[in-house]
Formats: C-alpha cells, structure tokens, sequence
C-alpha cells in the first residue's frame, strides 16, 4: 500500500485518496473557440512515461481537496506531494 502526504492533513493510506489523472493540465480559457482537435487532444491527450510523473490526487476521506504528486511509476516510489499552484519540485 502506498502512504501519500496530503499537504494539509499529513500522511494516510492510498484508499483515503482517489487519482485525478495527469497534473499541470490547463483547460482552454474559451473552450467554445478551440477547434474539434484542440478540444479532443485536452480531453484525452496525457503522457503516459515510464519513470517520474506528476499527477493529480483527491484526499476524499479527509480534507476532500486535491493536491498534485510526483510518483516513479516503475518503483511506485512517492517523490513529492505539493499543494495546486506550486512549482513541480526538481
């Protein structure tokens, strides 16, 4: 099982928490003005690395905000976890 640090409440078990996809995606300002494939490529278009990731996770069974986190995903090792709007750490 894997232990995630929510910035505000501290660490808990990955069932306390659901994954929100991909962090740092930016959604259009107007989406009525992007095209078919702009809008088809925001929706579905996400890396899928092997190796350090930043995604999105939601602490559902404590403060209920979401936070982002930079995950190996070949060792599920937990690098960092950050509040939204904070830089990626290096």
């Amino acid at each position: 099982m894997l232990l995630l640090s929510c910035p505000w409440c501290g660490s808990r078990p990955e069932n306390e928490f659901r994954h929100g996809g991909e962090a740092h995606v930016t959604r259009p300002q107007d989406p009525a003005s992007v095209s078919d494939t702009a809008w088809a490529e925001f929706l579905y278009g996400r890396t899928n690395p092997k190796g350090v990731y930043a995604e999105r996770w939601r602490h559902i069974h404590g403060c209920g905000r979401f936070f982002n986190c930079v995950r190996d995903t070949v060792s599920d090792r937990i690098i960092a976890t950050y509040k939204p709007g904070e830089a990626r750490p290096a």
